[in-house]
């Protein structure tokens, strides 16, 4: 065996490309762990980049699994959202970062991808490929990304490799591990392990239709609204209408009602919230489209959004902006097809477990966007369909001395599970329950049933 080979196979030598390192990003404290950044070309005529964070795991990232997270929207940045604000290693404070002692690192390489194309930093020449973006073009081009990131870093290509995202990423996880597996019948080249959903669109009437019992069972609702919510108007009728351009006076009528009765000043994304959070943490509004007479009151300074649009930053991410002034966390130049979001997905999750992927849907409790009532209804069915027996009865699992959540496990392969507390933005609200749940994920094992 070569010497260089036998330095790479302790640790010693990186070949990962230098032109992509991170030295050290403005404000950030020592780390041992490398990190990399910058663009992958998924087409190469019409100049179409994808921007990609990397951050390899704390220790003994040569035996540690890739996860490549994908954050939803549709339109919104892993980057920012997921990277900076949920579980990535740092999070802006001022001036400066901060360690997040919760961080995914710690258990996993952690690749983290601004997609589709006009998301964050990720950015075409040609603005027409921002126009009718759908999930079957989305998908496409996170297979490519994926092809062409393992020519960059060809050590984590055997690599046992999981895919976990949140919202909207309910579409493009499923869709892009089956355009894997179907890859994979002609070139083996990825080694997938898993695929992790939290508060997922999966099936868009289910999902949205749960939000009015959600509402009603937390309070924020009166029994009458609740009967009209269910009869006259439901949710997935509003979006639907919403999404149109043309909202019927009855539909205007009882959401204005819902409205009134949830109040502006409860965060839809966590009920429980005291302080509203700023627009990094709300996945876009797509998924909780508002009355025209309402405004968004955004009551926190961004700190994710001012550190991303330093220059000294983007520097050092080897970040550019192209045809925007300002990086946001969700994009305002893309024009997703949203008809898209009406597609299920959940049948594709179902053909992931048939070809043998383990796959997890976890909720935050406290999301009445996606709530929890939804995501176990369909799993539940899912489950009856593919004729899996409960292997792990419904039960608490614990984080420490508390309780952290419940969670069934379906024929060993198919699990759901709630994070006790969270919200919408499970890691960025329970962090440290969230990451328990994550490294058991991983190991293919249990959440803890006992403290």
């Amino acid at each position: 065996m070569c010497v260089a080979l036998l330095l790479l196979q302790f640790g010693t030598v990186h070949p990962s490309p230098s032109h992509l390192r991170i030295n050290r990003l403005p404000g950030q404290p020592h780390v041992e762990f490398h990190q990399f950044s910058g663009y992958i070309t998924v087409d190469g005529k019409n100049q179409r980049a994808l921007f990609f964070y990397f951050a390899e795991a704390e220790k003994d990232a040569l035996s540690k699994p890739l996860v490549l997270w994908l954050n939803g929207g549709p339109g919104c940045s892993s980057l920012g959202v997921g990277a900076f604000s949920e579980n990535g290693p740092f999070r802006p404070k001022g001036e400066a970062l901060v360690r997040n002692q919760f961080s995914w690192n710690r258990e996993a390489n952690m690749l983290y991808l601004e997609t589709p194309i006009g998301v964050g930093f990720s950015y075409s020449t040609d603005t027409s490929s921002y126009e009718g973006v759908n999930d079957k073009i989305t998908g496409k081009d996170n297979l490519v990304f994926l092809q062409n990131w393992f020519v960059k870093f060809p050590e984590y290509r055997n690599r046992s490799l999981f895919i976990v995202g949140e919202s909207y990423a309910g579409h493009y996880v499923p869709q892009l591990a089956e355009l894997m597996l179907r890859f994979n019948k002609k070139e083996k080249l990825f080694n997938l392990k898993g695929v992790a959903l939290g508060n997922p669109v999966l099936e868009f009437a289910t999902d949205f239709n749960s939000r009015a019992e959600f509402f009603w069972s937390h309070g924020l609702i009166s029994d009458t609204t609740f009967k009209m919510f269910t009869s006259v108007c439901n949710y997935s009728r509003y979006v639907r209408e919403y999404y149109n351009g043309a909202v019927s006076p009855i539909c205007s009528s009882v959401m204005n009602q819902v409205s009134t009765e949830t109040s502006r000043f409860v965060d839809k994304y966590d009920v429980t919230l005291d302080v509203c959070l700023s627009s990094v943490f709300s996945q876009t509004k797509v998924l909780n489209p508002q009355q025209v007479t309402e405004t968004i009151d955004v009551c926190v300074e961004d700190e994710t959004v001012n550190y991303l649009n330093r220059k000294d930053v983007q520097s050092a991410l080897h970040a550019r902006l192209v045809g925007v002034q300002r990086w946001s966390a969700c994009s305002n130049v893309l024009d997703y097809e949203l008809g898209d979001l009406e597609i299920p997905t959940i049948t594709v999750v179902g053909k992931l477990v048939k070809e043998g992927i383990p796959v997890l849907v976890y909720s935050g409790d406290q999301d009445s966007v996606i709530p929890l009532t939804g995501s176990r209804t369909l799993v539940h069915k899912l489950s009856k369909e593919l004729g899996l027996k409960t292997t792990v009865p419904y039960r608490v699992w614990f984080e420490r001395q508390q309780v952290g959540g419940w969670t069934q496990v379906y024929g060993n392969i198919l699990s759901f599970a709630t994070i006790r507390g969270a919200s919408h933005e499970a890691p960025f609200s329970q962090p440290e329950r969230s990451l328990v749940l994550f490294k058991s994920f991983l190991e293919g094992r249990p959440l803890p049933q006992e403290f």
